[in-house]
């Protein structure tokens, strides 16, 4: 009677396990600057974040971007604004911070990550237009 209570409990705690919804994206995209190009021309509403600092978003951005700093204290505080159920797309200088902060949106529940590959560089060595 033991072993039947027993597995009866082992068999109804996999079926909730196995059936939780997990509400984390699968996995960061990295996509080309053109993908990104395409993305910001077709859509009005896009989620567009460049992760750099205040002083190299100064400098030069693309248009319709939103300046959230990898590295300020309250970044999770500021990404926490945005709709987690739409795609984000995202940029840095080459890469990497922008890599950095994908990583932390997954964290955070975001659905749809979408990484720039190369970065801001990357972009111009492209280029691409739509900048300010």
């Amino acid at each position: 009677m033991k072993k039947l209570v027993l597995m009866f409990g082992l068999t109804a705690l996999l079926f909730f396990t196995a059936c939780k919804e997990t509400s984390t994206a699968q996995e960061i995209t990295v996509i080309a600057p053109e993908e990104v190009y395409n993305a910001v021309t077709n859509s009005e509403n896009l989620q567009l974040v460049d992760v750099r600092t205040q002083e190299e978003f100064g400098e030069d951005h693309l248009r319709t971007a939103q300046n959230i700093c990898v590295t300020d204290d309250d970044f999770k505080e500021k990404v926490a604004k945005l709709d987690k159920e739409e795609p984000v797309y995202l940029y840095c200088r080459s890469g990497k911070r922008s890599a950095k902060a994908a990583q932390i949106m997954k964290e955070m529940g975001f659905k749809e990550i979408y990484d720039m590959e190369g970065g801001f560089l990357n972009w111009e060595s492209q280029g691409l237009q739509n900048k300010e």
